[in-house]
């Protein structure tokens, strides 16, 4: 491929950039040239799922890829929380409480629409110029601006406490993580997203994404 998209299956406990990277390494060495290879909204480390991976002259147009609608299918973990919202942050204990299905829906039904949310700390979001997740890792004290995010659908598929698996259909900029830390916050029992999963972005599917090794990388 000289240009175009790739939609790939992301593994989990690699960045976004990792795929990049190894994308372009393998399409570099088939065309014996260095191709130009981008992605087109990052997935967290931990998170697994769908990436539109642009290629060539195809690479302007990834802003345009990055405002389109997508669903994920997220576990929140309650009765935690996270430093980072998911699982590789430091997890404190905050409550026991076993909230009912009716509680659960009922804290789900507040983050239906247009809500407002604040980013988390460890994201690429940029404050004064900086990557947020930079000056964290720093030990920089980061307050992230809210911002309004619109939540199109968002519905329980299973509870097994203390996890919820959720099913939702968000907007362009809506942090997964943040959502599951308002989700316990409403319970006030504390929540963090404990695994993630991208299933589609506008009418691209997972379904047809290749996997890093159909492309002879070894994740």
């Amino acid at each position: 491929m000289t240009d175009g998209i790739l939609l790939i299956d992301k593994p989990a406990n690699m960045t976004s950039f990792g795929v990049v990277a190894r994308v372009r390494r393998v399409l570099s060495q088939q065309q014996n040239k260095r191709v130009k290879v981008g992605h087109t909204g990052t997935l967290d480390p931990f998170a697994t799922g769908l990436m539109i991976i642009v290629v060539g002259k195809e690479c302007k147009n990834a802003g345009m890829y990055s405002k389109l609608d997508k669903v994920y299918e997220a576990t929140i973990r309650l009765g935690r929380t996270s430093t980072t919202g998911d699982p590789e942050g430091d997890l404190t204990d905050v409550s026991d409480k076993v909230p009912t299905v009716q509680q659960i829906e009922d804290a789900l039904g507040q983050f239906r629409g247009e809500v407002t949310q604040r980013p988390p700390i460890f994201s690429a979001i940029k404050v004064d110029g900086q990557r947020a997740y930079k000056l964290a890792r720093k030990g920089v004290e980061v307050i992230v601006p809210t911002r309004q995010v619109m939540v199109h659908s968002l519905e329980l598929v299973d509870y097994n406490y203390p996890e919820i698996n959720i099913r939702t259909h968000v907007g362009s900029g809506t942090y997964i993580r943040t959502l599951a830390e308002d989700v316990g916050n409403a319970l006030e029992v504390g929540a963090y997203c404990n695994k993630l999963r991208r299933i589609s972005i506008n009418d691209m599917s997972i379904d047809s994404a290749i996997k890093l090794e159909d492309l002879g990388i070894q994740s």
